[in-house]
């Protein structure tokens, strides 16, 4: 089965810079208008929602310690042999082609991780839909980490991959931030998949 990347780039209103007040006048109305375009389910149906920060100007100086392309290569190679090695002999190839056994296979947590996904669950009121994607954006986060378990600070960053439903649409758009952001979101195989 192939993997299929998803990319879906958007800005947060017309304007683009919201939730930044002092630069976007966007009403209300035009905001939530805006953002409706993206329905819930196909907001469910997307594994990793980020925003991309403003790239300040030591950024584009290259003053930072950005890593490398070719390092971030070779850290995605190394998770791909870790999946080709854990999925040797089954018809998939990466996390994202898990199936609901897969999950309960390659994808347990210890008690304290298990009680608090269950709260986050109970609490956001996730889809069991969310509740796979979690685990196997988890998953990878953890193979990216040279972990064999999935560990609670994986966990929190699968989880957070998902707060831009929250901070966008569920919250009112008078929110007021200090900077102007953008929306991606990225689904791979007919399965959702975080492409790895």
């Amino acid at each position: 089965m192939d993997c299929i990347i998803f990319i879906v780039p958007m800005n947060p209103c017309p304007c683009g810079h919201f939730p930044d007040r002092s630069r976007c006048h966007c009403s209300e109305e035009q905001i939530r208008r805006y953002l409706g375009r993206i329905s819930k389910p196909i907001l469910d149906r997307i594994d990793i929602c980020t925003e991309a920060a403003p790239v300040d100007f030591g950024e584009l100086r290259g003053r930072g310690k950005a890593e490398t392309s070719g390092q971030i290569r070779a850290r995605v190679e190394r998770v791909r042999r870790i999946q080709k090695e854990r999925f040797a002999g089954r018809a998939i190839r990466f996390n994202s082609q898990m199936t609901v056994d897969d999950i309960r296979s390659f994808c347990r947590l210890e008690r304290e991780e298990e009680d608090f996904f269950r709260e986050v669950y109970q609490k956001k009121g996730l889809s069991a839909r969310a509740y796979a994607k979690i685990l196997k954006v988890a998953r990878t986060v953890a193979d990216l980490d040279g972990a064999a378990q999935i560990g609670h600070a994986h966990l929190c960053e699968a989880i957070g991959y998902r707060s831009l439903e929250e901070k966008y649409w569920q919250a009112p758009p008078a929110y007021h931030g200090a900077e102007s952001t953008q929306y991606s979101g990225a689904e791979s195989d007919s399965n959702g998949g975080d492409a790895l």
